[in-house]
């Protein structure tokens, strides 16, 4: 409004905050308790199919079976994941996913980016809220808002995704846990790994240093990227795990930009696997974008270390 003061010029100053480094703050995930990979277990196709023909598992079937199918095709498969997948030691399982060539692209939110982040840096990710936030240290470490902010802009000097950015930069700083970082695997691997920012949602957001052009410039680089890879996405599967709100709605952003330029998706398939039901995550991926839409409902650290399995088992042990 007219004559309404700057949050700055009422002494609003985040060049105020005091910050910290990050290994004081504690931590409450580690990657001493990440998931283990066993090999595919034989048998675990006689399991699948011994599933009932009955909700949960029918649709548990139906995803494996279309990942398989698309892989065989070489159709493209994508996991959205919600930072909490990387917080439940989830990210050794999709890592090798990608590794076998079943998982094609990967798109994160912020969060997801900070903890990927972390767990390359020191092993360790999130933070106690419940315990820092009165204190006044919630969202504080300096490293991480540095990381991603150096990111950023290196991602609008190079015309390059902020994914790519931030997975190529662990990988260049040679991070002690690089090969637990989604990012720096994908980045090495070739496949896309975007990053999709709500400004104002992520702690390295309220951060000084942090340059809003850049940061918007890299995420909707990512989304633009996002548009390509969705469009053909006609016999491949989209996977949502564990994001309620941001990777819906990019998603389905995404699916109208490629329907409007005339991509078939017809024949796509769409999976959301959450612990609870989420509208957004339940409108938005599987029942609006046409095509085969699926929706399981489960902890994250016992479906997909099921799916992978269940995948691994039908595309045989060579891969």
């Amino acid at each position: 409004m007219k004559g309404r003061s700057r949050p700055r010029e009422k002494g609003f100053d985040l060049g105020k905050l005091r910050t910290f480094p990050i290994r004081e703050r504690k931590h409450l995930v580690s990657i001493a308790k990440f998931a283990h990979l066993p090999p595919p277990i034989p048998g675990f196709r006689d399991f699948v199919e011994s599933l009932p023909d009955i909700y949960g598992g029918r649709a548990f079937r139906t995803l494996v079976t279309r990942i398989v199918e698309a892989r065989r095709e070489e159709a493209p498969v994508a996991f959205a994941l919600g930072a909490h997948v990387i917080k439940c030691g989830l990210s050794p399982l999709v890592i090798d996913l990608i590794e076998r060539g079943v998982v094609t692209a990967v798109a994160l939110n912020g969060a997801g980016a900070i903890h990927d982040y972390e767990v390359a840096a020191i092993g360790e990710t999130s933070e106690d809220v419940a315990a820092s936030l009165p204190e006044g240290r919630f969202g504080m470490v300096r490293e991480t808002p540095e990381a991603l902010d150096r990111a950023a802009r290196e991602a609008r000097e190079r015309k390059i995704g902020f994914g790519r950015a931030l997975g190529e930069r662990i990988l260049s700083e040679r991070l002690p846990n690089a090969g637990l970082s989604i990012l720096a695997q994908g980045a090495k691997k070739g496949i896309p790994v975007t990053v999709h920012v709500c400004v104002g949602a992520d702690t390295v957001h309220v951060h000084p240093g942090t340059d809003g052009e850049a940061l918007g410039w890299a995420t909707l680089e990512d989304f633009r990227l996002l548009c390509a890879f969705v469009s053909g996405l006609d016999g491949g599967v989209w996977v949502n795990v564990g994001c309620a709100v941001v990777l819906p709605e990019v998603f389905l952003k995404a699916v109208a930009a490629a329907i409007n330029l005339g991509f078939p998706l017809s024949r796509m398939t769409t999976a959301d696997l959450d612990m609870i039901r989420q509208y957004r995550a339940l409108t938005n991926v599987v029942e609006r974008p046409p095509g085969t839409g699926i929706s399981i409902t489960g902890q994250h650290e016992i479906l997909l270390p099921l799916l992978r399995q269940g995948v691994l088992a039908y595309l045989g042990d060579s891969r």
